[in-house]
């Protein structure tokens, strides 16, 4: 997700829909470490039934600057839900972070 002004990486999707969710994390820190300027948004997009396999990983203590980064897990059924509102109301990663559960 680029800013359109300065063409810099404002947010990053994971989307973990046949891999570990371990996996999808580390590479959003891998991410987040390598921005200076840090971004706005996290999301790691999976399966409705997948919430309690993101919120075990999280208790690990690996994962504990998690919470730092705002990452936010985006369930499919929301995203089915609320495409349609989301494209024609939101702009910006507002309208994400309105259906994005926070993790962490």
């Amino acid at each position: 997700w680029l800013d359109r002004a300065s063409s810099r990486v404002e947010a990053a999707f994971e989307v973990e829909h046949t891999t570990t969710i371990q996996t999808g994390i580390m590479r959003m820190l891998d991410l987040a470490e390598t921005q200076a300027g840090g971004l706005e948004g996290l999301y790691l997009v999976a399966p409705d039934d997948r919430e309690k396999d993101v919120r075990l990983q999280l208790q690990r203590p690996a994962f504990r600057r998690v919470g730092e980064l705002h990452m936010r897990w985006l369930p499919y059924g929301e995203l089915e839900r609320n495409r349609e509102a989301m494209g024609r109301f939101g702009a910006g990663l507002k309208a994400l972070n309105a259906v994005a559960h926070p993790i962490g």
